[in-house]
């Protein structure tokens, strides 16, 4: 469905223009995708949530990847084209984010962000119509990705996650369909979880964007 105002959000009856419309086309304004994204977390995540100064950085890429700003994104080295792979430390707002910045571009397919401890869950309960159906053309972002546990289904072991991403690699090659993900883990980290064959794999499926690591644990 078209919309009129593409460059204009509305939030309980509130206009929150994010940039300007010049013919088709719409210039973003980052410091109004700002003033949204504030708004919207409150809205999300209670009265609380607020955009810290020393994410404008990593908020930038996040931003120009959203919207498509391909300049932007040659710059960062990041591909468009690809799904995002956010990581960093504990309580830093990955999830956060991740739920929120898909609100400004709601034209664009929306992603379904879903904890990978759930994930296993539903396998040990259902077995690999679980991985089935986490393989096929939805967008989703999993959430936490490398802390869920190995998923156990009639007493054979699976590394569900492990078998989710490989699923999700051939819906990349075969339809161009993105999948997103948070972790806490590293690059180390997550091959010694998944093996050198999905960390592989990860590589062309997702880029990665990287909280510092100092950055401080905003639940506390």
């Amino acid at each position: 469905m078209n919309r009129p105002y593409p460059h204009i959000i509305f939030e309980g009856g509130v206009q929150y223009p994010l940039g300007k419309l010049k013919g088709n086309q719409i210039l973003y304004d980052f410091e109004k995708i700002l003033t949204y994204l504030d708004v919207k977390g409150r809205l999300l995540f209670g009265k609380n949530f607020r955009i810290y100064d020393e994410d404008h950085n990593i908020l930038l890429k996040l931003c120009n990847y959203f919207i498509r700003d391909f300049e932007s994104c040659k710059q960062d080295g990041i591909d468009p084209n690809k799904g995002l792979l956010l990581s960093g430390p504990v309580g830093c707002g990955k999830t956060s984010l991740m739920k929120l910045l898909k609100y400004i571009v709601p034209s664009q397919r929306p992603y379904e962000v879903i904890p990978c401890r759930n994930i296993v869950f539903s396998f040990n309960h259902l077995g690999y119509k679980t991985i089935e159906d986490y393989g096929d053309s939805q967008f989703f972002c999993f959430d936490d990705l490398g802390i869920e546990p190995i998923g156990r289904h009639y007493g054979n072991d699976c590394n569900v996650m492990g078998e989710v991403l490989l699923s999700r690699y051939e819906l990349f090659l075969q339809a161009k369909i993105k999948t997103h993900a948070t972790t806490n883990l590293n690059a180390q980290e997550l091959e010694e979880r998944y093996g050198n064959r999905v960390r592989s794999r990860m590589r062309e499926l997702f880029n990665l964007v990287a909280f510092d690591k100092g950055s401080m644990d905003k639940r506390k």
